[in-house]
């Protein structure tokens, strides 16, 4: 019977069930010893000899005990010598020497049955976290020369044309090649509705084409794939433990050795009492079963088991949502968070502009502007060319002014493209208008003399509201900063319900917001950006979420959660989610203290028999586990309880 404990977590998973959990064993080893409580009890003849039921009993210890003693040795040959599997080896042992046979069988068959059910539900959590990857495809079909070839995703390399039918994974991260296609992305963003994704648009591996054939061109090879990037991220998050795990497993190098000394104790103590005492008669067998039931209550399995557990079902369930923890820390960081602080762009709104009014402006100029925006990925230099076909002009020493906008020279004038902040900074003079227009504003100059500008709209998400709201709910203070103007940002804050919203602000400026918040306030720091440009302020809250970050391994390396729905709810449903864990967790050390406390105090008084300081060790750990095992039934849209 291996049981993956803290010592096969240290060392990678290297035991992870070297022998898989078999029932035979302890179900043999329950029917012997059934049958021979039934055969002492129903007085058969044969059976009353003690030698025979010793035998008897030996044969019936032998599938369940001969497997704990050996791993009892093995972990005391790795230095971990006062492990459960040594107390409970004591225990049997030491019945079998005071002629308690029954209880010495009984005590390793109902531990080795908790064991089997405490593995199969721990197996239940980790598959449930396999199958988040389990739907990594196994075959690309790649179209060369109008022929079809199945190769293996591993071998396709960027450039390659694949083809996709209805029902089919996608094999690598391409880009869509062909017109607008619906695909189901459940297995990557938790999203029940299928997606319509634009031709020209990136298709992420493993998503299902869901209504015709499609053509795609490979982007990256399938290891470097958002798949293969979460996969890596769900795998590493159970090496990352949160302070509840790293307690327990000190607290269980302390304790284990602490009862035993204790249970040499309970024996010792009463002896030299009856020697100073004439009316007190020391009976050693007595002292030596209230002993062992004494070490078999003390069996830390409840808390070694149940912890780990509880945030292993609470990454999977997190990880069904379309939400990663890049380790169970974060879980318990984000259920201290009494702050959240927004990005503006991209995560409470769309960050897809469109152009509604250009003012001052002639076509030329207005395509001149598209001409210098045109290389820049900036969601609002994207809505600029899409409106204008970019001038031919040529444009020359073009500089990106970080929180402003763009400088360049074209047909040797000098131009300005950005902020009204840019215009502020080299000395350009502008209408004071602009700065209480609640839209985005594009303010252009050339030669020093302020042009014209243009406006551009952008929308909340669709469940930006609904996410101030559930954290509001759960007395979450919000904030938002931007790079916007205080007018618009102020306007979008009134909309959602954000508490607090700061706007001109530059990189830098984020970052100081950040810092008061924490130490001048005292507040424990939530960030929400895209993980690229806010990839300071990430990295600085407590804890960093990066929304949409699949295709950003700038998302992947500095935020600590990532939402790959791109949902704002979700950051709502992380906090939810991570409260729920460490109540969880909580309740799980608080009553598996108090019953084990209890039934020690009982079996040391003489109260308590092994039958019961059996039935309450596994009762006390199944009741944990199936407590954690709560946290992988939690619905899909979480709400605060």
């Amino acid at each position: 019977m291996i049981h993956e404990h803290e010592h096969h977590e240290e060392h990678s998973h290297e035991h992870e069930h070297e022998e898989s959990t078999s029932w035979w064993q302890p179900l043999l080893s329950l029917a012997l010893l059934l049958a021979g409580i039934i055969m002492n009890a129903t007085g058969v003849e044969w059976f009353q000899n003690r030698w025979v039921q010793l035998a008897w009993y030996a044969a019936a210890w032998l599938p369940t005990g001969w497997g704990v003693l050996r791993e009892a040795i093995e972990e005391a040959r790795e230095g971990e010598i006062f492990s459960e599997f040594l107390l409970m080896t004591i225990a049997s042992i030491g019945a079998f020497a005071i002629g308690e046979f029954p209880e010495a069988v009984a005590v390793m068959t109902l531990y080795c049955i908790g064991e089997a059910l405490q593995d199969r539900a721990v197996s239940r959590a980790r598959g449930n976290i396999k199958s988040l990857i389990a739907f990594r495809p196994d075959h690309a079909v790649i179209i060369r020369d109008d022929k079809r070839e199945t190769v293996e995703p591993g071998m396709v390399k960027p450039g390659d044309i694949i083809e996709v039918k209805p029902g089919e994974r996608v094999p690598v991260d391409a880009i869509l090649t062909g017109e607008a296609a619906a695909f189901d992305t459940a297995a990557l963003t938790g999203e029940s509705v299928p997606r319509v994704i634009e031709g020209g648009d990136e298709v992420l591996a493993s998503m299902i084409a869901s209504e015709s054939v499609v053509r795609l061109k490979a982007l990256r090879p399938a290891s470097e794939s958002a798949v293969s990037r979460i996969l890596h991220l769900v795998e590493e998050a159970t090496e990352r433990k949160a302070p509840a795990e790293l307690f327990i497993r000190r607290f269980a190098r302390i304790y284990t050795p602490i009862v035993v000394g204790l249970a040499v104790l309970v024996v010792a103590l009463p002896w030299l009492y009856s020697m100073v005492s004439a009316t007190f008669t020391y009976d050693f067998t007595e002292w030596l079963h209230r002993a062992l039931i004494f070490l078999v209550i003390s069996c830390p399995c409840a808390l070694v088991i149940s912890i780990p557990l509880s945030y292993f079902a609470g990454i999977g369930a997190a990880s069904r949502r379309g939400i990663l923890f890049k380790g169970s820390n974060y879980l318990d960081a984000i259920a201290a968070v009494d702050t959240v602080v927004f990005d503006k762009t991209g995560t409470l709104t769309t960050g897809q502009f469109s152009v509604s009014r250009v003012e001052g402006l002639s076509d030329e100029q207005v395509a001149i502007v598209a001409a210098i925006e045109q290389d820049s990925t900036h969601p609002i230099a994207q809505a600029i060319t899409a409106h204008c076909k970019p001038s031919e002009k040529t444009v020359t020493d073009l500089k990106n002014i970080a929180g402003y906008g763009l400088a360049a020279t074209v047909d040797g004038s000098q131009w300005l493209v950005g902020t009204t902040r840019l215009l502020q900074r080299e000395g350009v003079e502008y209408p004071s208008t602009l700065d209480t227009i609640p839209n985005t504003i594009v303010a252009v100059s050339a030669d020093g003399r302020y042009l014209g500008h243009v406006l551009l709209k952008d929308k909340p998400k669709n469940d930006a509201s609904r996410a101030i709201d559930a954290l509001n709910r759960q007395d979450i203070g919000t904030v938002m900063l931007s790079g916007d103007k205080q007018a618009l940002v102020e306007q979008v804050a009134q909309e959602l319900g954000v508490h607090q919203a700061h706007g001109d602000l530059l990189p830098q400026d984020k970052v100081e917001h950040i810092k008061r918040l924490k130490e001048k306030d005292g507040h424990q720091i939530a960030f929400v950006g895209d993980g690229i440009n806010d990839a300071p302020v990430l990295a600085l809250s407590d804890v960093g979420i990066a929304m949409g970050g699949l295709g950003s391994d700038m998302a992947i390396e500095t935020a600590d959660v990532v939402i790959q729905t791109d949902q704002p709810s979700r950051v709502a449903d992380a906090v939810t989610l991570g409260r729920r864990t460490r109540r969880i967790v909580i309740q799980n050390i608080v009553f598996a203290i108090i019953v084990k406390v209890l039934v020690m105090i009982l079996g040391v008084m003489g109260i308590a028999t092994m039958w019961e300081a059996v039935f309450a060790d596994v009762g006390v750990a199944l009741l944990c586990v199936l407590n954690s095992l709560r946290l992988m039934h939690t619905p899909k849209q979480s709400t605060p309880r």
